[in-house]
């Protein structure tokens, strides 16, 4: 299941029924109580295993509406299963749904042998079940089922009065369904939505049934039962919800967004999207806290949703930005349109940070044969150009964007097969005890040496890796890396710290990785340090929490890097388990020349100590600056000046030198 996997689970488990969702390769992902207890596995995760090789027989793929009882009703020991199969999403996921007849078969079967017709009438009353007499023109439910919808004992329903409880929607796939069983004398199931008796309750049914015939074949009238599935169905919705929905705004979401802009595309009509991403959303959160962020931007996506037509889907693709599909609409009406939406987040009444919020946009035409990746980068190339030009500006994607775009692709096509080639390089940033100049560790650094023209640096390709999932993979090759230098060179005093980027935080399988290669390799915890910037923790303060207090637990070393860089710097501190911070370079640079940043490092020194978190200073590039942080009391730093970033390759040479010169003089001291 995706990124709200628990959430998932939670809906799941309310079900008073069996139900379980398969992953896009048929495997069950979830079951919950109910059916865990029917399959006899354990609830929650299931792996390798689908629902047929649990349960022989049952349906691999989706269904239009519910299974028949006859071929989907699986006999397993001594119950009598209905298993139902319905897509879950665009994904390929599925929802299946086991419910237990085994009293109503069983009733069914005994009721089958019985030769009375009252018999039978009062065995299927009892089981809350209707019957219809298709040749008298008249509905006769069960006492149970017509006290279920506020009828009293005996009422007779004629097809009209029945029709007008039936939602206007469903009654013509019921009537078609009822008159194929008729004529081909198969059992029938549908659900639909039916009004009680006060016609303000809606609720929906499961129903299914069999044709009950004369001896000489002719149908005679119509025997089913009615199962209430309103909870179901709304377990069902809620899914399908968490699947397509942004839970705070309610808009749809990446997902939701992706899958439109393909259906629109696949007509082959013209259309644009536009790309928005709110200015300077950031300080908000900063100064007010994340509570506040919440309700504005509940707020502006109110706002943004009220200037658009039901047709021009809305939606959250995470954080502070938003995208909207608008079919039949050429870039000139798309740009006013973008324009209306920026006129309605700046009328907003805001207060306080939230002045100086406004909202940027990139505006992409799309026609017969492009792909919603291609519009989607067009869109983003014109966001960052309403940007660059100073935000809170609508700009249109031109054709001569089309070489940034181009570059874009190089850059990731040559890191893509320099992770497979080997043209990725790590160099080590030596962090020293300024009184003293021992090394007390290194910052492991990204480069790419693939020998090709032009050379990129980090600040040209780490962007574009972070804006991918590539990102994810090279995050985990550096730590792989690290890892194994350690493993080589056991020596305690080696110690690395390795950056994560903010999308790796948002993979929820990063912190059993790193666990998982430090138990196998037998790597002491406390060698390794995990560096997340600021401003990544605060993106994703909830993914950064459970990363920090993951890893920390298990001994390893979580540094907040850039500290100082947000407004709510202090704030940070009290929500994220960290054991040191490196205050941002901001602050060092004029350390020696200016009081101001003196008294802003002096204060973070004190919270730092008061917190028991060690503390580094960035860019130390001056004799001056080494004396300006001893006397405020900063111990460790890393710069220019005192060491440049070298190839890892030289610093674990390096290692092994020291290591053979100490194994030396110990066989020395023997002899």
């Amino acid at each position: 299941m995706d990124g709200n996997g628990a959430l998932h689970r939670e809906v799941l488990d309310r079900a008073d029924v069996g139900f379980g969702v398969t992953d896009a390769d048929g495997v069950l992902a979830w079951v919950n109580p109910a059916l865990a207890e029917i399959l006899g596995v354990q609830e929650g995760h299931v792996v390798g295993r689908s629902l047929p090789a649990l349960l022989p027989g049952a349906p691999d793929r989706p269904r239009s509406g519910l299974a028949l009882l006859a071929p989907s009703a699986y006999r397993r020991g001594h119950r009598w299963l209905d298993v139902t199969c319905q897509p879950l999403g665009a994904d390929g996921q599925l929802l299946y749904r086991v419910a237990d007849v085994t009293a109503w078969r069983d009733r069914e079967l005994e009721a089958t042998h019985e030769a009375d017709a009252l018999r039978r009438a009062q065995v299927l009353g009892r089981m809350g079940t209707w019957e219809w007499h298709v040749t008298e023109d008249r509905v006769v439910w069960s006492d149970t089922l017509l006290e279920m919808f506020g009828f009293p004992a005996g009422t007779n329903l004629d097809f009209d009065r029945y029709a007008e409880l039936v939602h206007a929607d469903d009654l013509p796939m019921i009537q078609a369904t009822l008159e194929e069983a008729m004529r081909s004398g198969a059992g029938f199931s549908y659900t639909h939505r039916m009004m009680l008796a006060d016609r303000c309750t809606e609720r929906w049914f499961e129903c299914f049934g069999e044709i009950v015939a004369d001896p000489d074949g002719t149908p005679l009238r119509v025997l089913g039962t009615a199962h209430d599935i309103t909870r179901a169905r709304r377990v069902h919705d809620e899914l399908l919800a968490l699947a397509e929905q942004d839970p705070l705004t309610g808009l749809a979401n990446r997902r939701a967004v992706t899958r439109e802009l393909e259906r629109q595309l696949a007509t082959g009509g013209p259309g644009a999207l536009l790309l928005l991403d709110l200015d300077n959303f950031k300080d908000v959160n900063d100064l007010r806290g994340h509570a506040v962020g919440d309700r504005l931007m509940k707020a502006l996506a109110t706002a943004l949703r009220s200037r658009l037509e039901p047709a021009q889907l809305i939606g959250r693709l995470g954080g502070d930005e938003f995208a909207v599909v608008l079919p039949g609409t050429v870039s000139a009406d798309a740009a006013r349109i973008a324009e209306g939406l920026r006129d309605a987040v700046a009328s907003l009444p805001l207060v306080g940070p939230a002045r100086g919020v406004t909202v940027s946009t990139g505006v992409a035409e799309y026609g017969p044969g492009d792909t919603w990746e291609l519009v989607l980068a067009n869109a983003d190339l014109a966001l960052y150009a309403s940007k660059a030009a100073g935000r809170n500006r609508v700009t249109v994607y031109e054709p001569g964007h089309y070489a940034d775009t181009a570059k874009r692709v190089s850059v990731l096509d040559r890191l893509r097969a320099a992770l497979d080639g080997g043209g990725l390089a790590l160099h080590a940033m030596p962090m020293l005890h300024l009184a003293t100049g021992r090394t007390l560790g290194h910052e492991l650094l990204l480069r790419l040496e693939d020998g090709q023209d032009p050379y990129l640096g980090p600040a040209e390709f780490l962007p574009e890796a972070e804006r991918s999932d590539l990102v994810l993979d090279i995050d985990r090759w550096v730590l792989s890396t690290a890892i194994d230098a350690l493993v080589r060179h056991p020596d305690p005093g080696l110690r690395f710290n390795v950056n994560v980027s903010g999308r790796t935080l948002e993979d929820e399988d990063f912190g059993g990785f790193v666990l998982d290669r430090l138990a196998t390799a037998g790597v002491a915890p406390g060698r390794l340090g995990l560096e997340i910037t600021e401003t990544a923790a605060v993106t994703n303060l909830d993914a950064a929490r459970a990363l920090a207090v993951q890893l920390r637990a298990f001994g390893c070393r979580i540094i907040l890097d850039d500290f100082g860089s947000g407004f709510g710097s202090f704030v940070h501190l009290k929500h994220l388990p960290i054991t040191g911070i490196k205050i941002d370079g901001e602050f060092v640079r004029g350390i020696d020349e200016r009081s101001t940043d003196a008294v802003l490092v002096a204060g973070i020194v004190e919270i730092a100590r008061g917190l028991g978190l060690d503390a580094v200073a960035e860019w130390v590039e001056r004799p001056a600056q080494v004396d300006a942080l001893l006397r405020l009391g900063v111990r460790v730093g890393q710069g220019f000046h005192l060491g440049r970033p070298i190839p890892l390759t030289q610093v674990l040479s390096a290692q092994v030198r020291t290591e053979q010169s100490h194994s030396g003089q110990v066989r020395s001291g023997q002899s």
